[in-house]
């Protein structure tokens, strides 16, 4: 996919939390792509079940520390864009920091 400072660092987030096992950055022709590589477990099913966008260009949503919501129970991460870099959302809760909620990833 075309990279972008933004996708690199979601990428990072998702090598730090498990649910990929590396990223890179290649030049192309273009410009720039972004290749991510999932983790799977040893039976061969997928550690990421999905990604789903919760902040989009029309309808933006941001939340205070103590209102960002825990997803499937702790089991899954919000990807929070805060004003110390992107963060998850334990890390935002913890840090009592808020900001745009990006992805929820379970």
């Amino acid at each position: 996919m075309p990279s972008s400072k933004m996708k690199e660092a979601i990428a990072k987030v998702l090598v730090a939390e498990g649910y990929a096992d590396s990223y890179r950055v290649e030049d192309a022709s273009v410009g720039k792509t972004l290749t991510v590589r999932l983790r799977y477990n040893d039976d061969r099913s997928r550690v990421l079940s999905a990604i789903k966008r919760v902040s989009k260009p029309g309808l933006r949503v941001y939340k205070a520390s103590n209102d960002i919501r825990r997803i499937r129970g702790g089991l899954g991460i919000s990807i929070v864009s805060t004003s110390e870099g992107l963060l998850t959302d334990r890390d935002a809760r913890k840090r009592s920091i808020g900001g745009e909620v990006l992805c929820e990833v379970w």
